[in-house]
């Protein structure tokens, strides 16, 4: 069932008010009498033409909504100078009333241009379904400057124009919930290595449980992968990498291992390199990501490690990798466990639970409850020399940044606190040129 109506009026001239009026006028019509069960949000969205006001523009409407008195509620009139400002507008719109299902009725020749902005703005948690916008009597000679594309896919120089003016559009809009914050180590040397650790804020995602500098995005959660891209560039314009050289890991929550430069396996969640300048990174939210760097031998890596991957041992994983492809010593390998969930929170059934047991007893709190607490940062220190290693043990808490996720929503992600539109921090590192 549909949630909510977008009537695209975006590309009908201005010049033209009567005819859109009487054209705006019908359409509501239509949908009012066709959702005499079940109300849907209608959002009309216009062309502001350059240096008119936001209210003058929307003036010349206004008579084709009075009357409808059971949409009043519903009904708003979104204006602005470019689609992707508009659309962004709505989107932000339908995640704060968490609409999904949305009719989009538009002239026949945007559709194409609108689906490319719908796949550029939106994820595969939200539903569209097209309809030509009719055009009534007196709109019959209504001309539409579109390009005709109907039926076939928008030529490459319009998708790269689209994909432009979405990026300075999103580039132009103020970062949210303060500035952004990259933790970094005392334990890595930041003459030889560039390395930070995000939180959540200083990004431009809106929707509260991603908030504000989210890193990473699926087709399961509600921030479009441009979001992403663009809290990413911030980050790299603050912390100094360069975005086109950067590499996350794809993670599986098991112990495969990139080696940068050799064939890319499908999903790894640790990755290496000896190259200069380029970056890797590991998300976190909860799971923790952990950076390793080798001043000796000019070498650095990332993993992510949840419970599984903590068990399979995907951070000795990451190490034996830069042992055995850079000639890297053990004793010379630097880790750093950024935030993630700590003991004090993090529960696993009894069964699980064993496992960490034998790994070492005091990684399971309350070991005989059906559900003991789980020190996983303490299970990923096996095998590494615990001199090299940076996380909650050191006994100067001035210099602590692995900071339990679940206890400080307010700086960090947190599937625990957030459910599963959660976001994402990172932990990056690379070899300065």
């Amino acid at each position: 069932m549909v949630e909510a109506v977008l009537l695209d009026l975006f590309s009908l001239p201005a010049n033209l008010q009567n005819n859109i009026r009487g054209l705006l006028h019908d359409t509501l019509e239509t949908i009012e009498k066709c959702s005499s069960i079940h109300a849907p949000c209608v959002y009309v969205m216009c062309c502001q033409r350059q240096g008119s006001e936001r209210k003058g523009e929307q003036e010349f409407l206004l008579p084709a909504l009075r009357g409808f008195q059971s949409l009043k509620r519903r009904l708003e009139v979104v204006c602005a100078q470019t689609t992707a400002a508009a659309l962004y507008t709505i989107k932000q719109r339908l995640d704060e009333k968490d609409l999904r299902i949305i009719k989009v009725i538009l002239p026949t020749l945007r559709k194409d241009l609108m689906k490319v902005y719908i796949d550029h703005l939106f994820t595969a948690v939200y539903q569209f379904e097209f309809e030509d916008l009719h055009m009534v009597s007196d709109c019959e000679n209504l001309q539409i400057s579109e390009p005709q594309h109907k039926g076939q896919t928008l030529p490459s120089q319009d998708v790269a124009f689209i994909r432009n003016e979405i990026q300075m559009y999103l580039e132009s809009l103020p970062s949210l919930q303060g500035e952004l914050t990259i933790l970094r180590s005392s334990l890595i040397p930041d003459d030889i290595f560039l390395h930070g650790l995000t939180t959540r804020t200083g990004g431009i995602s809106y929707i509260p449980t991603l908030s504000s500098c989210n890193l990473f995005s699926s087709s399961k959660r509600k921030d479009p992968q441009v979001v992403v891209k663009e809290n990413l560039r911030r980050l790299a314009n603050a912390a100094g990498f360069n975005p086109e050289a950067f590499h996350r890991v794809k993670t599986d929550h098991a112990n495969a291992v990139c080696i940068m430069g050799k064939t890319e396996p499908d999903n790894y969640d640790g990755i290496v390199t000896n190259q200069k300048g380029v970056t890797l990174a590991a998300p976190g939210a909860d799971c923790i990501p952990v950076l390793f760097a080798d001043p000796v031998g000019k070498a650095c890596g990332a993993a992510h490690s949840g419970w599984k991957g903590t068990l399979l041992g995907v951070s000795m994983a990451t190490v034996n990798a830069m042992v055995s492809e850079y000639g890297c010593n053990m004793k010379d390998i630097l880790v750093v466990l950024g935030p993630s969930v700590g003991p004090c929170c993090y529960k696993l059934p009894h069964e699980s639970a064993k496992e960490f047991h034998r790994i070492d007893p005091k990684c399971v709190i309350l070991f005989d409850s059906s559900s003991p607490y789980i020190d996983i940062r303490r299970a990923t220190r096996g095998g590494i020399l615990p001199e090299n290693i940076q996380d909650d043990s050191i006994t100067d808490q001035n210099q602590n940044i692995t900071f339990c996720t679940a206890c400080h929503p307010d700086k960090f992600y947190s599937h625990f606190c957030n459910g599963l539109n959660f976001g994402t921090q990172i932990g990056f590192i690379s070899i300065k040129d």
